[in-house]
């Protein structure tokens, strides 16, 4: 009975972990693709949020179905998500916690470092290394048209954690070189339609400036 006890306990300390506020953001620097009347419709869009700290945000959308063109990823693979990015210095260093549809619903985050590149064209698919949960994954749900989610993650130490809909559905530990990266929150999304998108982030004040192209991402 008392280890049953202690691990209830252990699981509601991970579940209660967000402790960084986040705030709508009013506006996101959209470096490719377009973000129109709080909706995404082209196949692959990148942003981030300027004025925001980086290492919380979350995500709340409808999910409207597969984008009506598709395009492949720098390495070949057609993927289905949509995500997070934490701590986006630039294009080549990033963390991503996304969303993957194919082959089944899960989370998947991953560290992008390039110590000295910025754009794709200098560091292109490289640099990702792949961070393993510490805890059992709970199971991601599958993403139907009409649904709406609400995708959080958020850095604590070395730690991350990740949520859907208010779920702890992600807890791991970060490699140590994710420690220098400094930049904002954003957003991902590949081959897919959302709608009423709305991103919440720590207000930081003025941070990188908005520039087509500034974090140039695959």
């Amino acid at each position: 009975m008392r280890w049953v006890m202690l691990a209830v306990m252990a699981c509601s300390t991970a579940s209660a972990a967000p402790t960084i506020a986040v705030t709508p953001v009013k506006d996101l620097c959209v470096t490719r693709g377009a973000i129109a009347d709080h909706a995404i419709k082209e196949p692959t869009v990148r942003a981030f949020a300027p004025a925001a700290g980086g290492d919380a945000a979350q995500l709340s959308f409808t999910f409207k179905g597969d984008a009506a063109t598709s395009r492949a990823l720098a390495n070949g693979q057609d993927r289905r998500q949509l995500g997070l990015k934490l701590r986006a210095q630039d294009g080549c260093n990033v963390i991503y916690v996304m969303w993957r549809l194919d082959p089944k619903p899960k989370l998947d985050v991953s560290v992008k470092r390039n110590p000295g590149k910025r754009t794709h064209e200098e560091c292109g698919a490289e640099g990702y290394t792949k961070v393993r949960p510490s805890h059992k994954a709970t199971p991601v749900p599958a993403l139907a048209a009409g649904d709406t989610h609400t995708l959080r993650a958020e850095i604590v130490g070395d730690e991350l954690f990740a949520w859907i809909d208010g779920s702890l559905a992600w807890q791991g530990t970060l490699p140590s070189e994710a420690r220098d990266l400094a930049g904002p929150a954003g957003l991902r999304t590949d081959n897919l339609e959302l709608a009423h998108l709305e991103l919440s982030a720590p207000a930081k004040g003025q941070g990188l400036a908005c520039k087509r192209g500034a974090t140039t991402e695959e």
